[in-house]
């Protein structure tokens, strides 16, 4: 319930280990908004959020209609066609540094830091989640309702709160004593299993 802050604070996993975040990036899209009726608009644009970055912490849906929504969702990490679609463009150019290079597709989502009982070199460790196919798919779908209808065209923003704990546990407790590195399909769906439900509602404005 504070801002995450990189380098700088130390916390504590659920197995009271200390440790740092350096890193935490990741994609959303396939986003879709429920309309009251009950149908869907959906949302062709894919976001980087940077935790290094602010500004990629806000972003801008465009080409929505005027209408009340009762919820979102969306998934965490880049579908099936645009892995396969090789390197791109804007949020999934290459530059971005969340397209392997030795298999073709994107990082989902990166958490990097630092954690004394890590047994990594320089006591670091590093989740670098991604994998479509079965039976190691970590793409997650987010399901969000909204406390209160939103209605474009009147409210402005809508405030979602990612909580990069959960990466770390529910259902799967990490311990960087015996995970600290994880960097291609083994162990992934372990961790996207803990990230599904990072996101929650914090408010429409």
């Amino acid at each position: 319930n504070i801002p995450l802050a990189l380098d700088t604070v130390q916390y504590k996993n659920e197995l009271r280990q200390p440790f740092t975040i350096t890193k935490f990036k990741y994609y959303i899209s396939n986003i879709h908004l429920h309309k009251t009726d009950g149908s869907l608009v959906p949302v062709d644009q894919y976001f980087l959020i940077n935790e290094d970055e602010p500004d990629s912490k806000t972003i801008t849906l465009s080409d929505i209609p005027t209408s009340q929504f009762t919820g979102i969702d969306f998934i965490i990490g880049v579908d099936s066609l645009h892995n396969c679609s090789g390197a791109q463009s804007g949020a999934l150019d290459p530059v971005n540094a969340m397209f392997w290079a030795w298999n073709t597709g994107y990082i989902f989502l990166k958490l990097e830091g630092k954690a004394a009982a890590s047994k990594s070199p320089g006591h670091l460790f590093e989740y670098h989640i991604g994998g479509y196919q079965q039976p190691t798919n970590c793409i997650r779908t987010v399901s969000l309702q909204f406390p209160r209808a939103l209605t474009v065209g009147t409210d402005k923003e809508l405030v979602l709160k990612t909580d990069a704990a959960e990466i770390l546990k529910s259902p799967n407790t990490l311990d960087f004593s015996k995970l600290s590195s994880v960097t291609d399909f083994h162990n992934a769906t372990t961790i996207a299993d803990n990230y599904a439900d990072m996101f929650s509602v914090s408010k429409i404005r």
